[in-house]
């Protein structure tokens, strides 16, 4: 009887670790799904009402089951940074935390959105970027290694997170350029978010930072919100080492005519990175530059940026630069290729900033466009020029936008 308790009991315990491993499982896979889609659609319908967070730009989305859960590229949501964990309905993503050192000491959190190398993209389930191949240029990339306990030694690139993120809007009607402007974090000369990695293939990996030289107990206490921007980046909302997790805000855009959801960590120009409420990273300025998209040497896609498009939230095709510093919520800028649509994918963005004539603007023709080809296309009819009235093209700023969430 005596063994047989023994042997009930060890039952009893391989099926708790069972149990324990199970649940960690399918906790695995359950922080891969969207947790908050909003309101579903009624039986067999194809559309349904919009999250929240993408009201009231867009007001109906694609129903599910869609075509995109056969094939990606097919209309319908897609999730493409599959390690993290969506909130359609707040607009913000819940990703892994990463703790790692520079080789001076210091602590450095970051996050990791996207891979150079397409095998370790599908493993750690990010972005596959070829094209970030092409940034080890000057300090375009650091570098970097992992430890033996799985942490990042990063050689180089501290973020000082302490500055005020401000901006004031210039006078109405014209609410861009702003009157002044102050990013709330700044890099130093050493600081992109490329790491090359040397015991990973060499690979570069997309490591944004999020907080620098920070101990855990002091973003512990911004586990559940009540975050210290003089200690983290602006975009977010909570961070939490004691589960590995940090809360970032989404930001809304366009891409082929699709909603996409992107995040927005740094940008090589300080008015450029204030607009974004990312960090101002000089470094990034020496990323190969201002070649055609799928040129050999090119690090970056394209995305564009409406200077003066319609304004207020009560307009339906609200969009761009002004109507943001007017209203508070995104400029819905337009993106170019991303993963499921094109092939050159990065997450590193020339800035192609726009604005529409006087002349559209009398003729009517100011509207809200949402595809790179079609701007082209109404700029070669003469209806949108660059900011200097010139041909539209990249000026020289550059921004770190990794993908998310396709929305359809």
């Amino acid at each position: 009887m005596q063994g047989s308790n023994r042997s009930g009991r060890a039952i009893r315990a391989a099926g708790a670790i069972l149990a324990a491993v199970g649940a960690g499982l399918f906790a695995s896979v359950a922080s891969a799904q969207v947790i908050n889609r909003g309101e579903e659609a009624p039986p067999f319908h194809e559309a349904r009402p919009a999250p929240d967070s993408i009201r009231p730009d867009h007001l109906i989305v694609v129903a599910q089951p869609s075509p995109s859960e056969i094939n990606p590229s097919f209309l319908g949501p897609v999730h493409l940074l599959r390690s993290a964990r969506v909130d359609l309905q707040a607009g913000t993503v819940t990703m892994p935390l990463f703790r790692g050192n520079l080789t001076s000491g210091e602590t450095v959190w970051s996050i990791l959105t996207d891979v150079s190398d397409e095998n370790l993209a599908h493993l750690h389930g990010v972005n596959y970027s070829a094209k970030m191949a092409y940034g080890i240029t000057g300090n375009g990339a650091r570098r970097g290694s992992f430890r033996n306990d799985g942490s990042f030694l990063f050689q180089s690139g501290a973020v000082d997170f302490s500055p005020d993120h401000a901006v004031t809007p210039g006078a109405a009607p014209n609410f861009f350029p702003p009157r002044a402007a102050q990013p709330g974090a700044v890099g130093d000369a050493y600081y992109s978010p490329l790491v090359q990695l040397d015991n990973a293939k060499s690979a570069v990996f997309n490591m944004p930072m999020v907080a620098f030289n920070v101990s855990e107990a002091q973003l512990n206490a911004m586990c559940d919100g009540n975050v210290d921007y003089n200690l983290v980046h602006d975009k977010v909302v909570s961070i939490c080492p004691r589960t590995n997790t940090v809360v970032v805000k989404l930001t809304l855009g366009y891409t082929f005519g699709r909603p996409i959801f992107y995040l927005s960590t740094e940008a090589n120009d300080p008015l450029i990175a204030t607009l974004e409420g990312a960090i101002f990273a000089p470094a990034l300025s020496d990323l190969p530059f201002a070649l055609e998209d799928a040129s050999p040497g090119e690090s970056a896609e394209r995305i564009y940026a409406f200077a003066n498009g319609p304004t207020g939230l009560e307009h339906p095709f609200r969009q761009g630069v002004n109507s943001a510093l007017s209203d508070g919520r995104g400029p819905l800028n337009v993106l170019g290729g991303v993963p499921t649509i094109n092939l050159d994918y990065s997450p590193i963005w020339r800035l192609f900033p726009v604005v529409w004539t006087e002349e559209a603007i009398r003729n009517g023709y100011r509207t809200r466009l949402t595809d790179a080809i079609h701007i082209e296309d109404t700029a070669a009819k003469g209806w949108i020029t660059s900011l200097d009235g010139g041909e539209v093209r990249a000026v020289g700023f550059l921004i770190n936008c990794p993908v998310v969430y396709r929305v359809n």
